[in-house]
Parts: C-alpha cells; sequence; structure tokens
C-alpha cells in the first residue's frame, strides 16, 4: 500500500522556490520538516553574521512549521544541526542555546551536530533539520 504524503508550506515561514518545509507520511505519522534556515517570512537572512540571532530565527521558524502539523518540539524523533563552523566551541555554543531556545526538547531525541564549509544563504551560519513522529 502507497502511503499518503501531504506537503505543506505555512503561511507563518517564507516562501519556497519549490520544495515543502513539511512532508508528511501518514504510514506511521512522521513530517519531515525541510532544514530550517533563519530566514525571516519574506525570505531575508537574519542577522548575517550573528549566530545567536540567526539560532534564534531557526528555533522559531522551526516551531512553526511544527506546530502547523500539530507536532510539538517533544515530538522531534531526529535532528541534524549544521553550523558554518571548523571550531567545536561555536558549534557547542549553537547547540547550546538551541537547546534553552523554545524547541530545546526537539534535541533530547537522535542528533548530530555538524560543522560545515557553507549553507545555501549568503550569511547564513546554521540550519537544523528535524523529523517528528506526529501524535495520533
Amino acid at each position: 500500500m502507497t502511503p499518503h504524503i501531504t506537503r505543506i508550506n505555512p503561511e507563518q515561514l517564507h516562501p519556497t522556490p519549490g520544495y515543502h518545509h513539511i512532508t508528511v507520511v501518514e504510514a506511521g505519522r512522521t513530517a519531515f520538516l525541510a532544514g530550517q534556515c533563519p530566514l525571516d517570512r519574506s525570505g531575508a537572512v537574519v542577522g548575517p553574521g550573528d549566530i545567536e540571532a540567526q539560532v534564534d530565527q531557526v528555533a522559531a521558524n522551526a516551531l512553526a512549521a511544527l506546530s502547523a502539523v500539530g507536532a510539538r518540539p517533544d515530538h522531534v524523533v531526529r535532528s541534524v544541526i549544521y553550523v558554518v563552523s571548523a571550531d567545536g566551541g561555536a558549534l557547542g555554543a549553537a547547540w547550546r542555546r538551541l537547546v534553552g531556545s523554545s524547541i530545546g526538547p526537539a534535541f533530547t531525541t537522535a542528533s548530530t551536530l555538524l560543522g560545515v564549509a557553507e549553507l545555501g544563504f549568503a550569511g547564513q551560519l546554521i540550519e537544523v533539520d528535524l523529523t517528528a513522529a506526529l501524535p495520533a
């Protein structure tokens, strides 16, 4: 049986160039969020060069995406955090700010933290990829 798939772009988030912020698979009700970037609703990068401002925007965007499908941060079953840095201290600081944010419970599950050379938008320093098991 082919699972029912729903793709969603919540109006609280910026428009995309073709991908969806959320893909829901009805078989087991799992939501796969697109990488949440530090973009405001207009698609502009928030706080270029300011990791704290960008973490806060990513957290707000991830919370909006989770809420759009009736999920909370504690429904997240997998996270991947990408930070533009090769410095372990900078990676740890980004992690701690995420854990202390509105989506902190999302990072108590299986999680990966990666230092990368570059992300998709000029000035972007962080991106968070989440998978959530949706409530029945």
